[in-house]
């Protein structure tokens, strides 16, 4: 009797300064078009507004992102999380097929990292030292995936990618 394997664990991608921009952005917009709009809507101006505001509320939204990581039975998905409720599957894959996992600084591996046609992260935005990347076919395309999987995901990993294609920081 096999045992069923079930890790989770949810990554927050940390802001970056292009949402910083955006909202900044947004919120000129809004005050800009209150004190355009005042003297043409009338008693509709502050309907106009709250829409906006409504607007700017969802956007702001879609800038709160989590990534989680669903490891079971060695098949990896990760889903993207907007505001803590709207979910998307990003990728789904299985671990064994992975061609080379390793720290996503790890200078051994560059080559097989550049050779990557698209590059795809799932992390928090920040190299830490649990910043891993690996080489996957996805989509018919060689696609590079960056992760931050926590101590017990990566020995999850461990238990069903060959060592020769897993190497963990040490």
């Amino acid at each position: 009797m096999t045992r069923d394997v079930f890790k989770e664990q949810i990554v927050k991608k940390e802001p970056t300064m292009k949402n910083g921009f955006i909202k900044g952005g947004v919120i000129f917009l809004i005050v800009l078009i209150f004190f355009l709009i005042i003297p043409y809507t009338g008693e509709f101006t502050v309907i106009i507004v709250a829409a906006l505001g409504f607007g700017a509320y969802l956007l702001f939204g879609l800038l709160n992102v989590e990534y989680e990581y669903i490891f079971t039975n060695g098949e990896l998905d990760i889903d993207c999380i907007y505001s803590k409720s709207r979910r998307k599957r990003q990728f789904s894959g299985v671990v064994r097929d992975f061609e080379i996992m390793a720290h996503v600084e790890d200078k051994n591996y560059v080559n097989e990292f550049n050779s990557a046609i698209e590059t795809k992260n799932y992390s928090s935005g920040k190299t830490k030292d649990n910043t891993y990347a690996f080489l996957t076919v996805y989509k018919s395309k060689k696609t590079k995936i960056i992760i931050e999987p926590d101590e017990v995901m990566v020995q999850a990993f461990s238990t069903v990618i060959t060592p020769r294609k897993f190497h963990k920081k040490q």
